[in-house]
């Protein structure tokens, strides 16, 4: 029988004990207890000699295919991968179909650092193992459809990885999830999967990475990563959801629960928010909520970017802001003031300052609310402070009215 990975027991199944019939024959028992242990032989460097005996001894033996598949075998035990190529190649030149040379090719396809060779030769072996049928000596489908399912999948991560070497993003996605349909259980296919789309630097397509990299970390059974490079494949994931989506337990349990599901791909209208989308959603709540407070932080954070100064030159000096509200904190002077400053969002710090021309009268105690509409005219960053010219009490609400001034008590007059 022919067997998915490639060994010394492929051949060794391949070949008859000698019997008179029909079929391939060996010359002598001389020559098939040689075979015998060349096959029993654990040490490749002892069955490389024996096995140079006897070739030099039969090298016209029925089973020079049997014979090429044991020294393909052995030189890649032997890490000796140019003669290993250069035999498997000889294999197939006889039989174009053997599925132990197509599969070892397959995979030299995916050597790194990869070589024209390894490229054009990879890439030819994978296109004919995936087209390749159930060989005459399997006789048991459903061993057939694993052995086949070890082919597409090795085939298809071969392609992908050329595809990769000629900066195809595309044409690797393409494999994955060809590969990944084929074998939805296979972890390592998920991750490739999901590290092309990352490799795209398409934003707009991390949410589909993220499903395919949350199933390669968390998924179990057979076709899942070994503990220790799903742990570190698990970093990488909570790395990159953390970042494009912020920490959220609950929706990152959703998200396991649904990429270790039956289903290998994300379902129709599958999304995850963004980090810009959020809180865009949670501004849009504020404004809602309190629209002068949402207005203030809106003016607050671009003045406080980077280009702040630039944006109150341009954007804000000399020009009548709609009405905001802030919290008295101070007031110059403590009676009747032209100067008040103000607390704008809740945090008690100093953010804006109202210059009057005339003062106001009285006073208002810390901590009373007060609306205006003004013009700024002045904005330092460190420490920030907003310096607003205010024209007239009509532009102020809340401002206290001033006590009844006392009556003035005349002294008696002096009876003359």
């Amino acid at each position: 029988m022919v067997l998915a990975v490639i060994g010394v027991g492929t051949a060794l199944a391949q070949a008859p004990a000698p019997a008179a019939g029909a079929g391939p024959q060996w010359k002598d028992q001389a020559e098939y207890d040689l075979f015998q242990t060349i096959t029993k032989e654990a040490d490749a460097t002892k069955r490389l000699s024996t096995l140079e005996s006897w070739k030099e001894k039969y090298p016209d033996s029925a089973f020079k295919q049997q014979r090429l598949l044991i020294y393909m075998t052995t030189y890649q035990a032997l890490t000796q991968t140019p003669k290993a190529v250069a035999t498997a190649k000889e294999i197939l030149a006889a039989d174009p179909k053997d599925p132990n040379a197509l599969y070892y090719l397959t995979n030299y396809g995916q050597m790194n650092p990869a070589t024209p060779d390894s490229l054009e030769t990879g890439e030819k072996a994978a296109k004919s193992l995936m087209a390749l049928e159930k060989p005459a000596a399997v006789t048991d489908e459903n061993q057939w459809k694993q052995m086949k399912k070890a082919f597409d999948v090795t085939s298809h991560t071969t392609l992908a990885f050329i595809a990769i070497q000629k900066k195809d993003l595309n044409a690797a996605e393409t494999e994955y999830k060809a590969g990944l349909e084929v074998d939805p259980g296979n972890a390592q296919t998920a991750y490739a999967l999901g590290s092309a789309i990352i490799a795209q630097k398409k934003p707009e397509r991390y949410p589909e990475a993220l499903f395919f990299l949350a199933r390669a970390a968390y998924m179990t059974g057979p076709g899942a990563l070994q503990p220790a490079v799903q742990k570190q494949v698990e970093t990488y994931f909570l790395k990159i959801y953390n970042t494009y989506h912020g920490k959220d337990d609950a929706g990152l349990a959703q998200l396991k629960q649904l990429a270790v599901g039956p289903k290998p791909a994300p379902p129709d209208g599958f999304s995850i928010k963004n980090v810009n989308e959020i809180e865009a959603e949670k501004q849009q709540a504020d404004a809602a909520k309190d629209p002068l407070l949402a207005k203030w932080k809106a003016i607050k954070d671009a003045l406080m970017a980077p280009n702040g100064m630039e944006y109150f030159e341009t954007g804000v000096k000399g020009a009548e802001l709609p009405q905001l509200r802030g919290k008295v904190v101070s007031m110059k002077p403590a009676l009747r003031p032209k100067e008040v400053v103000l607390e704008m969002d809740g945090d008690s710090s100093q953010d804006v300052t109202l210059k009057f021309e005339t003062p106001l009268p009285g006073k208002a105690e810390p901590g009373t609310e007060i609306r205006f509409v003004g013009i700024p005219s002045a904005f330092t960053k460190e420490p920030f402070m907003l310096t607003f010219d205010v024209e007239g009490k009509d532009k102020l609400e809340g401002w206290p009215a001033s006590a009844p001034a006392a009556p003035v008590r005349r002294p008696a007059a002096k009876k003359k």
